[in-house]
């Protein structure tokens, strides 16, 4: 995209501010998309310059979810997932990999981020025997969520909710905590809960996460390995349980911790 470039719907291009970095954008720089802009790639550039493993961050926790969503759709079983504050599209979105493993998959993505939202309209597509739709709300508005998604997805059977580099958005891990426990009360047994977040375990990582918040919109919460956990309680976590994005059903032999975890955690009843 260049800083050109607008939506073709006024109403959506209006909410669009190309003057203050944004999350999804600066995400979409790092992972080699093209739908940023100017502002988007100056943050990006200068947090990279500070810690040049952002970079792999991104990247590892692209690849960490679709190893997720592959063993959800493929050893798991499960055919409906609800991903929540997707970001722009890229390759390898939640759609492209479970529907590899289960070709009639049927994804729901949740955002309210206003470019999101005109990228995913156009290229978040479906195989034949599958399905996908897109809805415009935010993380906490528990009922519209479910309301919209349930013209997509069958509520009474197992769903796959993920919650990737979203919960961190919310200022307070007791807010996070309650919008995780009121949407999985929501869904049926067998269901299961994929986390993915950074940790305020790397003091490097935690100064530049200031510059993130004095200059970019939404601000991230970096909160400790034991306040994500708290996020899967009352769940029965997937092996190997919690753990650095590079550790999970991956071998681990000479990779670099990189500070953000991941569990993967399945409802029993």
């Amino acid at each position: 995209m260049t800083d050109e470039t607008q939506p073709s719907d006024a109403s959506t291009a209006a909410k669009i501010d190309t003057a203050v970095p944004q999350t999804a954008r600066v995400w979409n720089y790092w992972l080699g998309g093209k739908d940023n802009y100017a502002v988007d790639r100056a943050l990006g550039d200068q947090i990279a310059k500070e810690f040049p493993i952002i970079v792999d961050i991104a990247r590892a926790d692209r690849a960490v979810l679709n190893r997720a969503v592959r063993y959800l759709a493929g050893e798991a079983g499960v055919r409906q997932f609800l991903d929540i504050g997707t970001g722009l599209p890229t390759t390898n979105n939640t759609h492209e990999v479970a529907q590899q493993a289960a070709p009639d998959a049927r994804i729901v993505y949740v955002d309210n981020d206003p470019l999101v939202l005109v990228h995913a309209r156009a290229l978040l597509t479906s195989g034949p025997e599958g399905a996908t739709d897109y809805i415009d709300a935010d993380l906490r508005d528990t009922d519209t969520i479910f309301r919209e998604a349930g013209r997509t997805l069958d509520l009474t059977q197992p769903v796959v909710l993920m919650l990737s580099g979203i919960l961190a958005h919310l200022p307070s891990v007791e807010e996070a905590r309650t919008v995780v426990r009121r949407t999985m009360d929501r869904l049926a047994p067998g269901s299961y809960l994929v986390v993915c977040d950074g940790t305020n375990t790397n003091p490097e990582l935690n100064e530049v996460m200031k510059i993130w918040n004095a200059t970019a919109n939404p601000p991230y919460a970096m909160r400790s390995p034991e306040e994500i956990a708290s996020y899967f309680d009352g769940l029965e976590l997937v092996e190997p349980g919690l753990v650095d994005v590079t550790r999970w059903h991956i071998d681990p032999a000479g990779t670099q911790p990189l500070h953000n975890l991941v569990g993967v955690a399945r409802k029993l009843a």
